[in-house]
């Protein structure tokens, strides 16, 4: 049940965000960000203002279903923006469909390196672990919920794995790859909701805020994906030298940079990162009706991958990887023989497989990959295409 195919389970946690009310950077003034300067206004303040206006725009004058069929056929970074948007999607994509001056190729590269070698980690990780912990993010689960894709739970995460698996394959920020284009297209949808589920009487009688998915909002999801797998990694013992550790980090600040996050409010350190999650994410995890179903229906998608993982399984794995808190607040049965199966069995995989890598190195890559194929064989409903386009919806959940 490993990463999950060509768009691993990285991504069934990257959605929306969550942030607790604090007063203006309170929380967020950071140790450490991508830019020296400052900004009087925390991020939770923070929404899109080049995104926003255009999908706004773009709905209103019924031109989404226009945009979706002209950028199907836009896949890799170095294709031509496609003909058939309208003007201003264009010219707004011309300025920012591009990585920022101060990335770094040398880590990029070694960070889709770090991706191939780790693909196991991080799969049960960001599936089971980043994934799950998005369904107790209030403010997370309910805008996924609310929105158009939460009525349907396999179609959402067949198109959020998108953005995982673009992300984590070797390539993905060089011309050849696809994560510019796709982390541009998500900024856009990110666009689309924060204009359209205001509009849900559903969601604005349980929302403590006006408009979804702050600059905040996304900060709070890359903490309970990045800095939450890193963290979790350390403490199984697999080894992750400081180069990777960095380069891991570095492909984290691109991709937040890219949905459109300003640079000062991303933290440029892991001590930064763990501080600031520590504020931001650990103190807000708690149950919502919303988050529960959510969490049930991407349990349950989960089990019907059928490669041999039970449902108790998959809660226990899900209880050793968050809590058994987390784990009661979702209701998830026990299962007291898989829990010792999960508790012990896992760190022995752990020990096996980091002593049989530097002999096979490639043997459990081919295996994840063939993993991640049957399961995105599952979320296509049949299909055998590899690709799971991302669209703008129109609406909201009925």
């Amino acid at each position: 049940m490993e990463n999950l195919s060509r768009r691993g389970m990285l991504s069934l946690g990257v959605a929306l965000g969550l942030v607790g009310a604090t007063g203006p950077g309170r929380a967020w003034a950071a140790p450490g960000a991508t830019a020296a300067a400052g900004s009087a206004t925390g991020p939770e303040y923070v929404w899109d203002a080049a995104a926003d206006p255009l999908m706004a725009s773009v709905i209103d004058n019924g031109q989404v279903p226009a945009v979706n069929a002209a950028w199907a056929s836009w896949v890799n970074n170095n294709d031509p923006l496609p003909s058939g948007l309208p003007a201003d999607v264009t010219a707004y994509l011309t300025t920012v469909n591009k990585l920022p001056t101060w990335a770094d190729p040398a880590k990029l590269a070694r960070a889709a390196d770090f991706n191939r070698r780790r693909d196991t980690y991080l799969f049960m990780l960001y599936g089971l672990g980043s994934g799950i912990m998005s369904t107790v993010i209030p403010r997370e689960a309910r805008s996924v919920y609310w929105s158009a894709g939460g009525a349907n739970m396999q179609d959402r995460a067949a198109k959020t794995f998108t953005f995982g698996y673009d992300l984590s394959q070797l390539g993905a920020f060089a011309p050849t790859g696809q994560f510019v284009v796709t982390a541009n297209k998500t900024r856009m949808v990110h666009a689309a909701v924060r204009h359209l589920l205001p509009r849900s009487p559903h969601w604005t009688a349980v929302a403590d805020e006006s408009v979804p998915i702050s600059a905040a909002d996304i900060l709070v999801t890359f903490h309970s994906l990045g800095t939450y797998v890193r963290r979790r990694m350390l403490d199984w013992g697999v080894p992750m030298p400081a180069a990777d550790q960095e380069a891991f980090l570095h492909a984290w600040q691109v991709a937040i940079h890219l949905l459109g996050v300003p640079d000062e409010h991303i933290p440029q350190s892991w001590a930064a990162a763990e501080a600031q999650s520590a504020r931001v994410l650990t103190p807000i995890l708690t149950p919502t009706p919303e988050g529960i179903e959510l969490a049930e229906d991407l349990l349950g998608l989960t089990a019907q991958i059928d490669l041999g993982i039970t449902r108790g399984v998959l809660n226990e794995f899900v209880r050793y990887v968050l809590s058994d808190q987390v784990g009661d607040w979702l209701g998830l049965k026990r299962d007291y023989a898989a829990a010792t199966l999960v508790r012990t069995g896992w760190p022995a995989f752990i020990l096996f497989r980091e002593g049989l890598s530097p002999v096979l190195p490639g043997a459990f890559y081919m295996f994840d990959q063939l993993l991640r194929a049957l399961a995105m064989l599952f979320l296509n409903k049949g299909s055998s295409s590899t690709t799971t386009p991302i669209t703008i919806p129109t609406g909201n959940r009925a």
